[in-house]
């Protein structure tokens, strides 16, 4: 029995917890910020916009993500298992906050990196379902893209657990 609870607390901490389960996205194309009038890749003005406005602009599954702070399920992001040279970008506003360089195959279930954009994300402590992590946000929107943690490879030893359906990834080739 106690092996069993062991198994249970163990597959719980390791994963980020999830209250909705966004639908996986194969395209790399933002289709959406076509719609989203707050969308820019060059402005890095800091935005002030309500929660029923994004509900408005946003696609459901990115909303929940972004502004109920939902996870989408392991090893379905569309940039999991995704090696391509190029810059990640917020799915919601266009800020920068990753480059390709940055990203590892941490093999957690989302894609990972150790080192964010210092002028892309902010954090912020999170003690929901009982644990005690470190939420990472947009600094331009304020959207959750995921956890940063403290196992990751050399040199900052850190992995930045991100949902793919907060990314936007801009291959150098489309620069």
């Amino acid at each position: 029995m106690k092996f069993l609870i062991s198994i249970t607390i163990l597959i719980f901490l390791q994963a980020c917890t999830q209250k909705h389960q966004p639908i996986k996205i194969t395209s790399m194309e933002n289709k959406e910020a076509k719609n989203n009038p707050y969308y820019s890749r060059t402005d890095t003005t800091k935005l002030n916009i309500s929660n029923n406005e994004w509900k408005k602009v946003l696609i459901p599954d990115l909303y929940a993500v972004a502004r109920e702070s939902a996870t989408e399920r392991a090893f379905t992001g569309k940039y999991n298992e995704f090696d391509e040279v190029g810059d990640y970008y917020c799915a919601v506003c266009g800020n920068h906050l990753f480059r390709s360089t940055s990203k590892f195959a941490s093999s957690c279930g989302w894609p990972s990196f150790f080192e964010a954009d210092k002028n892309g994300v902010y954090y912020k402590r999170d003690q929901s379902y009982g644990m005690d992590r470190v939420e990472v946000l947009c600094k331009r929107c304020d959207s959750h893209l995921g956890h940063v943690f403290d196992d990751g490879p050399k040199p900052t030893g850190l992995r930045y657990c991100m949902n793919s359906i907060s990314l936007e990834f801009v291959a150098v080739s489309q620069k």
